[in-house]
């Protein structure tokens, strides 16, 4: 199980990349367009996506800011939103690299965001919820950019994985 969390972690990064370099080409007016998704735009949903993975990282490891909305905008530039997307891919990349067994086999402890009832969870199968969360707004943006484009870089995980073979080939 560590080599398909360490596997997500950079899949995670790589798809994070073709995003931000999707969105960097957009106008401000597009890029912060309300669109109808559920966080409203793409500089909305890019914006979640740091905050949960930010929330998630305290859970995780205990360290680090977190903040206390999902609906956080934490930067207020597709810039400075990148910039704190690449050194929060670095360490969720860290963490997954130096998870071992006895810790992916462990538990956390953690409150939600919105209430203040605590929770024991299982590592591996929250790692697992949060990597599909992450998919899942990931293609929220996509289809955003899509709408706004015509097209959006290719994010399918199977492509990754041959692009990654091809890379260590």
């Amino acid at each position: 199980m560590l080599d398909h969390y360490r596997m997500f972690g950079r899949y995670n990064v790589w798809a994070n990349g073709l995003l931000f370099d999707a969105a960097g080409a957009l106008s401000r007016e597009q890029y912060q367009a309300d669109r109808g998704a559920f966080f409203k735009s793409v500089h909305g949903t890019l914006n979640h996506l740091l905050a949960t993975d930010r929330i998630w990282m305290k859970r995780f490891t205990g360290e680090g800011e977190a903040p206390d909305r999902l609906d956080a905008i934490l930067y207020e530039t597709c810039d400075g939103l990148h910039a704190a997307r690449i050194a929060e891919d670095a360490r969720i990349l860290g963490y997954v690299d130096g998870l071992d067994e006895r810790r992916l086999n462990g538990t956390i402890k953690f409150r939600r965001v919105s209430s203040p009832e605590e929770f024991e969870q299982q590592l591996a199968p929250a790692l697992a919820h949060w990597f599909n969360h992450q998919t899942h707004h990931r293609g929220q943006v996509h289809a955003l950019l899509t709408g706004l484009t015509g097209g959006a870089p290719e994010l399918d995980l199977l492509f990754f994985q041959r692009l990654a073979a091809k890379s260590a080939a």
